[in-house]
C-alpha cells in the first residue's frame, strides 16, 4: 500500500497529466450535447400515464351544449360590442352580467412600470362557491381580453361566462370555481396571483377584496379564432422555465384527445408524425422556452406559486366549435374537481417532445450536468498548474516522508490576491448592465445597447493592459492563470446549481459560453486579434443581436419584453446573462489579451517582448 500511494502521488505530479484536462472537458461537452440528440429515441423517452388515480380524466359524461349555445351567442354579441373600449368600460360591462348570476363581484387595480411605460388595468373576478365545499381549495377559469399577441379574447370570455354560467347549475362541485378575467395576459394574472398569495407590494397591487381556498388548478382559455378549430394547443411554459405537474397536461391531453377527439398540440407543432425529427424539434422549442423564462400565457403566472395551470388555445381549420371547447374545459374542472389533494404525484421537471412522450428529469439532466462540470474540471486543471514554479522561478522545495518512502517535490506559492480582486471586480461591474437594460426607458435602450456593445469590446483590453503594466509587479502567467481557474470555477458552480432548476437555461448558457475553457492567452498580434474576434463572435451582446435577428425583430424590442419580464414577473434570465455569463466572457477575454504563457515569474512583458 505505501508503495502504491507513492507511485499515485508521483503520477499526480506527473507534467503528461495536465495535458488531458482540455480533451476531458471537450468530451464532457460533445457527450452532453449527444446526450441531449439521443433523448427523443424510443430507448430514451417514456410513454406518459396518469399518476393520480383520483383524477379519473375522461370517465365523466360532459352536458355543455344544446341550449348553452345560444347562451354563448348572446354573450358574444355582448362582448363584440365592448371591442375598443376602455378596460374600465369593459369591466362595467361584463360586472352586471356576472353579478346576474348570483355570485360575488370584485375588482383590482394594479399598475407596473418597465422599460419607461406604465402597464396598469384592473381586473374583475367572480367567485362560485363550491355547494358540497368549505372554501377551503378552489379551481381558477381564467379568461384574459387580450393575448399575448395583443389579439381580442372574442370568444374565450363568451365562453368562460357561459361555462360559469352552466357550472352555477350543478350542484356537484366540492372546490370553488373563481373566474378571472383581466385585461391582458402577462401584468392582470400576475397581479391578481401576487395579491392572492399576499406577496404583492400594495404601491402597484391593490389587494383583493374576496377570497377563496388553496388554488388547486387554472386553466386559461385564448379562444381568438372566429372560425371552427380542428385542434387544441396546451401552452404550458410557466415563469422562469417552471412547469405544471404532467398529471395536468395528460389528463387535458386524455379528454381533448381520447374522450373528445379532438386533436391536441404542443409547442406551436401543429402536425407532428411522431418521428425523431418532429420530436427532437418539438423539445427544442420547449428548451428555448424554458431558457428564455418569458411568460407564454395567462397560466403562467400561476406556475411560480405551485399551481398548476395551462393556457388552451384552438387552432386549424375543422369542425369543431366552440361547445366542443366547453366540453373539454369541463372535463378538465371535473377532474381537478375530484382531487382529494394538490397535484404531487406526477412529474414537475420533464421535457414533452409529443403529447404522449416525454423524458423525466433523471433521463435529461446529466447533458446540462456534463457541460457545467467541463469549466470545473479546467479550473482545477489551471488551478494545480499554478501550483508548479515558472521557469526560471525559484522553487519551494517540500519533503515528505513516511515509514517507507521519502518524496520531494517543488511548489510554487500562488498569489491570491490579485486573481481574487479581479474576478470580484468584474462579478461586482456585473452589475451595471443588469440594472441598466432592466430600468432604462425603451426610447434610449438602442443607444445604450450601441455604447455598451462599444464599451463591452474594449473592456477586456484595459483590463488586460492595466494588469500587465502595473507600476510594481506586473502580473504573472501564474495569475492570469488563477483569474481564468476562479472565473471558470464560478461559472461551473453557477451552472450546475441553476441545471437543478431551470435546466434549458444552464445548457444553453453553458454551450454559449464553453469556448471560454479552450481559450488560450495569445503572444502574437494576429493571434490576439483572432481570439477577440472569436470572444465578440460568442459575447452576450452578439448573442442578443443574433436572437433579434433570427425572431425577426430589433434588439429594442428584446430588450424591452425582457425588462417587462424582470419588472412584472420576476423573470431571472437577466441574472443569469449579465451576472454569470458576462463576468466570465469579460474573465476570458481579460486572460486571452493578457496573460503570456512563458514568461518568468515576476518579469514583465515589456521586458520579455524587448
Amino acid at each position: 500500500m505505501p508503495r502504491l500511494l507513492a507511485s499515485a502521488l508521483q503520477l499526480r505530479r506527473d507534467p503528461r497529466i495536465l495535458k488531458l484536462p482540455p480533451y476531458v472537458s471537450l468530451l464532457c461537452i460533445l457527450v452532453g450535447v449527444a446526450w441531449l440528440f439521443l433523448l427523443p429515441l424510443d430507448q430514451y423517452s417514456r410513454r406518459t400515464y396518469i399518476s393520480e388515480n383520483a383524477l379519473l380524466p375522461g370517465q365523466v359524461h360532459t352536458y355543455f351544449g344544446g341550449s348553452d349555445q345560444n347562451v354563448f351567442r348572446a354573450y358574444k354579441h355582448e362582448v363584440n360590442e365592448l371591442a375598443g373600449k376602455s378596460n374600465t368600460d369593459v369591466n362595467d360591462k361584463l360586472e352586471p352580467i356576472v353579478k346576474g348570476l348570483g355570485l360575488k363581484t370584485a375588482r383590482q387595480n394594479f399598475t407596473y412600470h418597465a422599460a419607461g411605460h406604465t402597464y396598469s388595468g384592473e381586473n374583475l373576478y367572480a367567485i362560485l362557491q363550491a355547494p358540497r365545499g368549505d372554501a377551503t381549495e378552489a379551481i381558477v377559469l381564467v379568461a384574459a381580453w387580450e393575448n399575448v399577441k395583443h389579439e381580442i379574447n372574442r370568444n374565450g370570455i363568451p365562453l368562460a361566462l357561459t361555462l360559469l354560467r352552466y357550472f352555477k347549475r350543478w350542484s356537484l362541485w366540492s372546490k370553488d370555481i373563481i373566474l378571472l378575467i383581466t385585461p391582458d395576459s402577462i401584468a392582470g394574472p400576475q397581479a391578481w396571483v401576487d395579491a392572492y398569495h399576499d406577496a404583492h407590494d400594495p404601491s402597484r397591487v391593490s389587494s383583493l377584496p374576496l377570497k377563496s381556498g388553496l388554488l388547486q388548478g387554472a386553466i386559461a382559455i385564448d379562444y381568438t379564432q372566429e372560425t371552427r378549430f380542428e385542434s387544441v394547443h396546451i401552452v404550458y411554459d410557466g415563469v422562469n422555465g417552471q412547469l405544471p405537474n404532467l398529471d395536468l397536461i395528460n389528463s387535458i391531453v386524455n379528454i381533448a384527445g381520447g374522450q373528445m377527439g379532438i386533436g391536441v398540440a404542443l409547442q406551436e407543432m401543429w402536425h407532428h408524425d411522431n418521428g425523431y425529427p418532429d420530436r427532437l424539434r418539438t423539445m427544442l422549442r420547449g428548451m428555448l422556452k424554458q431558457g428564455l423564462g418569458l411568460a407564454s400565457g395567462a397560466h403562467s403566472s400561476f406556475i411560480p406559486y405551485h399551481v398548476d395551470a395551462v393556457t388552451l388555445r384552438p387552432f386549424g381549420d375543422g369542425w369543431q366549435d366552440e361547445m366542443a371547447m366547453g366540453r373539454v374545459v369541463e372535463g378538465s374542472f371535473r377532474s381537478l374537481n375530484n382531487l382529494l389533494e394538490h397535484l404531487h404525484q406526477s412529474f414537475f421537471f420533464y421535457l414533452l417532445m409529443q403529447r404522449e412522450r416525454f423524458v423525466s428529469i433523471g433521463t435529461y439532466l446529466p447533458s446540462a450536468m456534463l457541460v457545467a462540470a467541463n469549466f470545473t474540471i479546467m479550473a482545477i486543471a489551471l488551478w494545480v498548474k499554478t501550483g508548479q514554479p515558472a521557469e526560471g522561478a525559484a522553487p519551494k522545495t517540500k519533503t515528505e516522508t513516511n515509514t517507507t518512502t521519502t518524496t520531494t517535490t517543488t511548489t510554487a506559492e500562488r498569489d491570491l490576491f490579485l486573481p481574487l480582486g479581479v474576478v470580484a471586480l468584474i462579478q461586482s461591474l456585473s452589475i451595471i448592465p443588469l440594472y441598466l437594460f432592466n430600468h432604462a426607458p425603451e426610447s434610449t435602450l438602442t443607444t445604450l445597447f450601441i455604447a455598451f456593445t462599444a464599451l463591452n469590446t474594449l473592456l477586456p483590453q484595459v483590463l488586460s493592459h492595466l494588469l500587465t503594466t502595473l507600476p510594481t509587479t506586473p502580473t504573472t502567467p501564474h495569475q492570469f492563470n488563477l483569474i481564468k481557474s476562479f472565473s471558470l470555477l464560478l461559472l461551473g458552480m453557477f451552472l450546475s446549481t441553476l441545471a437543478t432548476l431551470n435546466f434549458s437555461l444552464a445548457l444553453i448558457t453553458g454551450l454559449l459560453a464553453s469556448p471560454l475553457s479552450f481559450l488560450q492567452p495569445c503572444q502574437t498580434r494576429a493571434g490576439k486579434v483572432a481570439a477577440t474576434a472569436l470572444l465578440n463572435a460568442v459575447s452576450p451582446t452578439a448573442v442578443l443581436l443574433a436572437g433579434a435577428a433570427y425572431w425577426g425583430t430589433d434588439v429594442t424590442s428584446v430588450l424591452k419584453e425582457a425588462a417587462v419580464a424582470w419588472q412584472v414577473c420576476g423573470t431571472y434570465s437577466p441574472v443569469v446573462v449579465w451576472c454569470v455569463w458576462w463576468p466570465a466572457w469579460v474573465a476570458g477575454g481579460v486572460v486571452v489579451l493578457g496573460g503570456r504563457p512563458g514568461t518568468p515569474r515576476g518579469v514583465g512583458n515589456k521586458e520579455k517582448m524587448g
